[in-house]
């Protein structure tokens, strides 16, 4: 078995803003295994304000460990071992191991002619999905047309980027509220770990004067208890993101599940094996999910995004992600995974649940090559 590394730049369409980046192209890593003439494909998204990665640090961790991976796992048991012996290596490096993990993956299910969500034992991924709004934090112009837009297609849940100006904040509360029936958007906001008080974001939030499905990251990463305080002065639950990088951090939030939702992220987790596990903790927990994503994603994530999605059934309470070329230039995949009216991507319509690996038709021509780079 063989494995490289490249780095993918696919410039946006547009800008994307919140208040830790601003982004104009993919930050991603792309992976391929090879071996008997079939070829499986991963993505990782390392983010620094996330998880503390970037392009050369993952570089690194696959130069380091690329070796012993392509002799020792040659098996979905081979892979689910690893996992389980290096879970802290992973819990430092997991868009990086998340990229290795994918492709390894798929290739394991080329070997057995089947879906991916065979070989790690989920359901099949089918039926329609339901994608939400997430708009960033540009200027008012902006803003007002981009979600004059996502109504325009027929979106009804909104996830909206905060600057923590509130002034700015109250007004995309309203240019919401100015939409054709608005009484039917369900909205949730990202303060992207805005405040470093909760008294502070709690009346910032309060004063917002809106009912949210949910408020993203409040504080800095890990201030649980500052966050309770946000989700009681403002009556909604907390979902947590940066705060959610491993299935441990879960013991926290028993006590009172009402208070939290989990934003899963394929990367973010490291890879689609965690991601499935804290499925199943949180169903027993009794705790909402959200299959997030990170901006830039393409059709390989939004892939491995579905199986989670799916398995988290009832559970789920929003999903992010699959802009394809809404937002990049171009695709891995032709047709790419993408979200059309209504946020709606149906899994049917691309055969998914019948097709080999991924199922995805991926691009292999120069101008696709002359988005990776070593």
């Amino acid at each position: 078995m063989q494995l490289e590394l490249y780095r993918l730049d696919i410039p946006f369409t547009t800008g994307f803003t919140h208040s830790s980046a601003v982004r104009m192209a993919t930050q991603s890593v792309w992976v391929e295994a090879r071996s008997g003439g079939l070829v499986g494909v991963g993505e990782g998204c390392p983010r620094e304000y996330v998880t503390g990665e970037s392009l050369a640090s993952a570089q690194a961790f696959f130069n380091d460990h690329r070796e012993a991976l392509c002799q020792d796992v040659g098996s979905v048991d081979a892979l689910a071992a690893w996992v389980d012996d290096h879970a802290t290596l992973i819990d430092a490096n997991p868009a990086a191991w998340c990229a290795v993990e994918l492709a390894l993956l798929e290739l394991f299910a080329r070997r057995e002619d089947v879906p991916v969500e065979q070989v790690v034992g989920a359901q099949p991924v089918t039926g329609a999905f339901r994608y939400s709004a997430v708009v960033g934090n540009g200027g008012p112009d902006m803003f007002r047309a981009t979600v004059t837009r996502y109504r325009e297609m027929g979106f009804v849940d909104f996830k909206l980027k905060l600057s923590g100006d509130p002034v700015r904040d109250r007004d995309k509360i309203d240019a919401l509220r100015n939409l054709k029936d608005c009484e039917s958007l369900h909205i949730r906001v990202d303060a992207n770990n805005l405040w470093d008080d909760a008294e502070t974001a709690g009346r910032h939030l309060a004063g917002l004067e809106c009912s949210f499905v949910g408020i993203e990251e409040p504080l800095s990463a890990n201030a649980i208890e500052g966050m309770r305080f946000v989700a009681a002065h403002t009556g909604a639950p907390i979902i947590l993101d940066e705060s959610l990088l491993r299935a441990d951090q879960m013991t926290a939030l028993a006590g009172d599940p009402a208070c939290w939702i989990i934003n899963v992220r394929v990367s973010k987790m490291g890879g689609l094996l965690r991601s499935l596990a804290l499925v199943k903790d949180a169903h027993k927990s009794g705790l909402p999910i959200i299959v997030g994503a990170h901006v830039g994603e393409t059709s390989v994530l939004t892939r491995a995004g579905l199986i989670v999605a799916h398995a988290a059934g009832g559970g789920l309470l929003g999903q992010e992600g699959a802009f394809g070329t809404h937002l990049l230039e171009t695709d891995v995949a032709t047709p790419p995974l993408m979200f059309g009216p209504a946020g709606m991507l149906n899994a049917d319509a691309h055969a998914l649940s019948t097709g080999v690996g991924w199922g995805l038709a991926l691009r292999r021509d120069q101008d696709f090559a002359a988005l990776l780079s070593g």
